[in-house]
């Protein structure tokens, strides 16, 4: 007969979904859970708070979300799908959030943004992401240091304001890049500068397209009115909101930034396009009277002058020096250079 402890084991070579799992103490410290932990926990000290950490494409993240924690349905599609528009709203006690952070990753581009998802009540945050984030660690490195959040509303508000912070540095890169092409401009071969422009312009788009949701996701925060938000965390969320509007106004002057040094190559390229036309219109307008001469002197038919002249060649040399130094005196009167 078989025990059904022993149908209900998952197999050898199963791989929950916690990335980590720490209980809040309430003084900014907390202990690690495991996942069987994490799922049978409830709450009962006072002042703890369950922060799980797991990724979202796990089957077992629906089935522990809807059936043993009683989320909607509709609620956990949110949380788990690869709809990831920055958004905020309340579900019953539930705060339910999805933001969007810089993927420092190996070889990620400053605009490839990595989302996270948050589910969050005064007992219990769970935050879900499919690719790793740095945001949550740097969180967890705080709460291991005992130096992190004490309750769900400073929980979700640090790590909101780690998401939001971390794209000061993208933007300091920016800026300093641009920076050292103006100041420098002349280093450079003229396509390293249009390609750093065009990277610069383009994370600009794509940092200000994904992060402007992003403000109004945290404003829905606020708006939410979740009780267990106290009023220090809306402040601190208000200070993160005014942070996110200056790195969007920062954004908007690299882009301004770079548009110029666009425009200023543009002009330097048309000025010397504009030269060196210039140059060969003086030269065609040198060479043309002369090459008439020439010309005319050169057709074989009967009557040429000089044909019988020893001293012939000689003449149209001279009378070609006359002409080309009449150009030249010409061209200085009318200031063509």
């Amino acid at each position: 007969m078989i025990d059904p402890a022993d149908s209900a084991a998952p197999p050898p070579d199963y791989s929950p979904p916690l990335i980590f799992g720490r209980v809040l103490d309430g003084k900014g410290g907390g202990r690690k859970v495991d996942w069987d932990e994490a799922r049978a926990w409830q709450p009962g000290v006072k002042g703890e708070v369950l922060w799980v950490h797991c990724d979202r494409a796990h089957d077992d993240v629906f089935d522990w979300l809807h059936e043993q924690l009683g989320v909607p349905e509709s609620t956990v599609e949110a949380l788990t799908s690869d709809e990831t528009r920055p958004r905020a709203f309340r579900e019953e006690e539930w705060l339910i959030t999805i933001l969007r952070g810089i993927n420092f990753n190996p070889g990620a581009e400053p605009e490839d943004m990595i989302s996270m998802q948050m589910l969050a009540d005064k007992c219990r945050v769970i935050t879900l992401r499919r690719r790793r984030l740095h945001s949550p660690r740097e969180v967890l490195a705080d709460i291991d240091r005992r130096h992190g959040p004490h309750s769900a509303g400073d929980l979700v508000v640090e790590l909101a304001e780690t998401m939001v912070g971390k794209m000061s540095s993208s933007i300091v890169d920016m800026n300093d890049t641009l920076d050292d092409l103006e100041e420098n401009e002349d280093d450079y071969e003229t396509e390293f500068i249009q390609d750093q422009i065009t990277d610069i312009r383009r994370n600009c788009l794509s940092l200000k397209r994904h992060m402007s949701p992003q403000r109004e996701a945290l404003r829905d925060i606020g708006r939410a009115a979740v009780p267990w938000l106290n009023k220090q965390n809306r402040r601190d969320l208000r200070d993160t909101i005014d942070r996110l509007s200056r790195f969007l106004e920062d954004i908007d002057v690299s882009k301004e930034s770079a548009l110029v040094l666009q425009d200023d190559l543009n002009a330097r390229a048309n000025a010397q396009s504009n030269r060196t036309n210039y140059i060969l219109s003086l030269v065609a307008a040198i060479f043309l009277p002369l090459g008439f001469v020439t010309g005319l002197l050169g057709i074989n038919v009967g009557g040429m002058p000089g044909v019988n002249d020893v001293h012939a060649f000689r003449d149209t040399v001279l009378m070609l020096i006359a002409i080309f130094a009449g150009q030249i005196a010409i061209f200085k009167w009318l200031k063509w250079f």
